[in-house]
């Protein structure tokens, strides 16, 4: 991670160095947390952060179902992360809000614990590396099942949900592949570790639907809408690992990731398609503000400053 000049923290911009929190800090504990993935990109018009109220209302949602207050509101937010745009200097980043219940009693209830909220941002380039993008990762289903719907509510970006990832990571690069694909408990295919699923055939494209106990992706939406104004139908679905291994083509989406084709699953073939690419090129155009179609999807730095 490439440190950078300041910390949003409790309302203050703090050093790097000094973003700190007590060991006792019920989030690190028992992964009580809520967090969001986000992209500021460098545009023609400055800084632009892509989909950024949808991602911190998907927040505030998310700490809703953890019964947990935020103690900022979604545009306070906003300005929290634009503060610590500017105090870094830089126009592309990765940008992590996270907000957690801070120190205070250690039972698993948190009790009168208070909420901490944190905004970093930081560069970071392709998850899964530049080659990745262009010519294709590998995946395996992993043995490891995504988390059922009523384990823990999967519509909540949560921190102790990662744990379900992490595993699913790691067997995956020890087996010598880039990326996991999970399924669900009665064999679906759910989504990756962090990233939604999407496959092409005879030009149409299918995805697990939101049952499938996948996180309600604000890429994997925004994907959608794309591949629709291209004149693509999108259906979403129940899919079987079958129908990835005869798949015309299969690409996986997501903040960190961005649209990253899939070469093969389990070994079997299937390589980077014209479809695929085409949507990765619609969907860089309008991050970095090349579209007029989506611009409305752009929060703009300047905007702010001259509000």
């Amino acid at each position: 991670m490439q440190e950078t000049e300041k910390i949003w923290m409790n309302g203050e911009l703090v050093d790097w160095a000094d973003a700190r929190v007590h060991v006792g800090t019920h989030g690190l504990h028992y992964g009580t947390g809520v967090f969001e993935g986000i992209r500021c990109y460098d545009t023609d018009r400055g800084p632009a952060v892509f989909r950024l109220i949808d991602h911190l209302q998907r927040l505030e949602t998310s700490a809703k179902l953890l019964y947990m207050q935020l103690p900022y509101s979604v545009e306070e937010l906003r300005g929290a992360c634009f503060d610590v745009i500017g105090a870094c200097g830089l126009s592309d980043l990765y940008i992590r809000p996270i907000a957690f219940y801070g120190y205070g009693e250690l039972g698993v209830h948190t009790g009168d614990n208070p909420v901490d909220v944190v905004v970093m941002c930081f560069p970071w380039g392709a998850y899964l590396g530049e080659e990745g993008q262009r010519e294709g990762i590998t995946a395996m289903v992993s043995s490891w099942r995504r988390v059922g719907p009523n384990t823990i509510p999967h519509a909540a970006k949560a921190t102790g949900v990662y744990l379900n990832s992490m595993l699913a990571t790691h067997e995956a690069r020890r087996a010598g592949y880039d990326e996991a694909i999970l399924l669900t408990e009665d064999g679906y295919i759910a989504d990756g570790p962090g990233e939604t699923i999407f496959m092409v055939k005879n030009g149409t494209l299918f995805t697990p639907d939101l049952s499938s106990s996948i996180l309600p992706g604000i890429t994997r939406d925004s994907i959608i809408q794309i591949a629709q104004d291209l004149g693509h139908t999108v259906v979403e679905k129940p899919l079987i690992r079958t129908d990835l291994y005869t798949a015309d083509e299969v690409f996986m989406t997501g903040t960190a990731t961005e649209v990253a084709p899939l070469r093969s699953i389990d070994e079997h073939e299937i390589g980077v398609g014209p479809v695929t690419l085409a949507l990765q090129q619609a969907y860089a155009d309008t991050v970095r503000g090349r579209s007029e179609h989506w611009s409305q999807w752009l929060d703009l730095a300047a905007s702010r400053a001259g509000a």
